[in-house]
């Protein structure tokens, strides 16, 4: 499956940092990854951090499936609203869901600085009505929040316009949001203590072999890894592994501006995001940009979602157009990538039936990133044997 299409701002000012090799040799070892973006990357982290022996292995060139096209939004909030999923798993569960996405930012900056990798910048983020009639559920929601102890203002249309400068029908304003640039983070964490022959990229695995002794992955060229435990990171095309119909694919939509001399956008450049379906999301980056995204679609074939990339994009300016009209916003870069909701807009981590010695890691959603996170942390307890008591909320049998 083609996860990107064409020119994601990431890849074309950051390229290739780092080359790996081609697999043509035969490997034994603890733990193999497979899958090498931003869930791969941070599941090898906090592998080697526990000092366990892994390879990481990938079909692609590092970085250029979803992690390349990722608008690297980084929120608690899933797509799933917080008063919503109380309605669907409880309170307890649906309260612990959304911290443990909290916790993550933080994570996600403690892991930055102890690596010393400067893609990370905490943010405020704004949620706004974008039509009256979700003014109800959205104070339901704001209410909910700020009961479960979460960091929130409600902001009036007027607080709004005047703040930010667009109307709306008000909103909830957070304090604990971050960006980050996902290519650039799952390159840069690959690097963290790494060393030769541990991770291979442009090597597919064409077959994979579970027992109650381990695991066998074969490459198309007839190499073998022998691990005692798989941890599937393959995000999206999880559908090639499991029987399981656990995810609906999607088609986003992304436009970077051209570079602007003045840093001169709105109030602490918080991260914008609406209540419309599909939603409207709006971040700056470190370069003077602006990044706009949303006009998702359902996915059915790649060549569908990528014909539309050039009216998307005019969609999209006109959407930031109407929001921020004196940015006089002008694309530079538009890309389209493949995601996928759940149906409770949480993860899946964990084991799954019929797969022993296999764990998956799959971070579907708007939150990707920090379900990466989440999920890296889960999976290395399991490894290690230790009870990790949040793992009930994310299993495939929930």
């Amino acid at each position: 499956m083609a996860l990107k299409a064409g020119y994601p701002l990431w890849l074309v000012r950051d390229g290739l940092p780092f080359t790996y090799p081609k697999l043509d040799h035969d490997i034994e070892t603890e733990v193999v990854v497979l899958g090498a973006g931003i869930s791969g990357a941070l599941m090898r982290y906090y592998l080697v951090e526990a000092g366990i022996p892994c390879v990481t292995i990938d079909a692609r060139t590092i970085g250029l499936g979803s992690t390349s096209a990722s608008t690297s939004l980084l929120q608690y909030e899933i797509d799933t609203p917080l008063y919503r999923l109380i309605e669907m798993i409880g309170k307890e569960n649906a309260e612990r869901a959304y911290r443990l996405c909290g916790d993550a930012i933080l994570e996600l900056e403690r892991i930055t600085y102890d690596v010393g990798i400067k893609y990370f910048e905490r943010k405020k983020s704004l949620y706004y009505a974008a039509y009256k009639k979700d003014v109800t559920w959205l104070k339901k929601e704001y209410d909910v929040r700020k009961e479960a102890n979460f960091d929130v203002t409600w902001l009036e249309p007027e607080e709004i316009k005047e703040q930010y400068g667009f109307d709306s029908y008000g909103g909830i304003l957070s304090e604990l949001a971050a960006q980050t640039n996902a290519y650039m983070l799952a390159h840069c964490l690959l690097r963290h203590k790494y060393e030769e022959g541990t991770i291979f990229d442009r090597s597919p695995v064409t077959d994979i072999k579970h027992s109650t002794r381990g695991v066998t992955l074969t490459t198309e060229n007839g190499c073998t890894i022998k691990a005692k435990k798989l941890v599937y990171a393959v995000g999206y095309e999880v559908v090639n592994f499991i029987e399981q119909d656990i995810v609906k694919l999607l088609s986003t939509y992304a436009v970077v501006s051209e570079q602007y001399n003045e840093r001169n956008f709105w109030k602490d450049e918080v991260l914008i995001w609406n209540t419309a379906d599909p939603y409207l999301y709006v971040r700056t980056t470190a370069d003077n940009r602006v990044l706009v995204g949303g006009r998702d679609e359902d996915f059915h074939a790649d060549w569908k979602r990528d014909k539309l990339i050039n009216k998307k994009t005019n969609l999209l300016k006109a959407d930031i157009d109407k929001l921020f009209p004196e940015l006089e916003f002008k694309p530079e870069f538009s890309w389209t990538g493949t995601f996928g909701s759940t149906k409770d807009g949480l993860p899946y981590i964990g084991p799954y039936k019929g797969k022993p010695n296999g764990y998956f890691s799959l971070g579907f959603g708007g939150n990707g990133i920090t379900f990466s996170q989440i999920g890296a942390a889960m999976i290395r307890d399991m490894i290690q044997g230790k009870e990790n008591k949040d793992a009930h909320l994310f299993r495939f049998d929930r």
